[in-house]
C-alpha cells in the first residue's frame, strides 16, 4: 500500500506480471459491487463452518484445501472490516494483475482470492474423487459398501428358504438367524 499508486503499475518478469493497486467492493471478478456488507457476512458463515469441520478433517489434503479458503476468506474479511469508509464496508486491496496493468485479460486479484480459488479447485477435486473429511474413500455405491462390509455374494445366498417356498430375510431384528432354523428344525415356528 506505501509503495503502489493506482495511476502507475509496476512492472515484474517482462509484463507477465504487473502491481496495479486497485479496490474491489465485491466479489471475484468485482461481481456484487453493492454488497459488501453481505460478502463479509458470508466470508464470516465460511470461516465459522470451516472452524468447526476442523474438528472433524483427518485428511491433510482436506486440511489444505480448507486451510487455504479459510485464509483467503479471513484476509479479504480483514479488508473489509478495517478498509475505508467503515467495517463491513471497506474494499479488499486488489494488486496483481497478469499480463496487463489494468486488468486484462485477467481482472486484477489478491493473495487471499489465490488462496480461495485453489482451496475451492482442491476441495472440489477431493470431493470427485470421493475422498471424505475423515481421510476416507467414498465407495462408489451402497450396495458395493455392504458386500465389501459382510462379505456377502449374491443376493440368493444372503436368504434362507423358509419351508413354504418364500424367501426370508437371513436377519431379523426379532431374532438371530442361527435361533430362527434351529426353531423351524424342531417343528416351533
Amino acid at each position: 500500500m506505501a509503495k503502489l499508486r493506482p495511476d502507475e503499475p509496476v512492472k515484474l518478469l517482462g509484463g507477465a506480471v504487473y502491481l496495479s493497486l486497485t479496490r474491489n467492493t465485491g466479489a471475484a471478478f468485482n461481481l456484487g459491487a453493492g454488497y459488501t456488507a453481505v460478502l463479509a457476512v458470508v466470508a464470516v458463515v465460511v470461516i465459522v463452518v470451516i472452524i468447526r469441520f476442523a474438528r472433524r478433517l483427518g485428511s491433510v489434503p482436506w486440511a489444505v484445501a480448507l486451510g487455504l479458503v479459510l485464509g483467503g476468506a479471513a484476509g479479504n474479511l480483514t479488508d473489509r472490516l478495517f478498509r475505508a469508509p467503515a467495517p463491513f464496508r471497506g474494499g479488499v486491496i486488489d494488486f496483481i494483475s497478469l499480463f496487463g496493468p489494468d486488468g486484462r485479460p485477467w481482472p486484477i486479484f489478491n493473495v487471499a482470492d489465490s488462496c480461495l480459488v485453489c482451496g475451492v479447485i482442491l476441495a472440489v477435486l477431493l470431493e470427485l474423487t470421493g475422498r471424505k473429511l475423515d481421510g476416507s474413500r467414498a465407495n462408489r455405491s451402497a450396495g458395493d459398501e455392504t458386500k465389501r462390509a459382510d462379505g456377502a455374494g449374491t443376493p440368493d445366498t444372503d436368504a434362507e428358504p423358509s419351508g413354504t417356498g418364500e424367501v426370508e430375510p437371513a436377519d431379523t431384528a426379532d431374532e438371530p438367524a442361527a435361533e430362527r432354523t434351529a426353531g423351524r428344525r424342531s417343528g416351533d415356528s
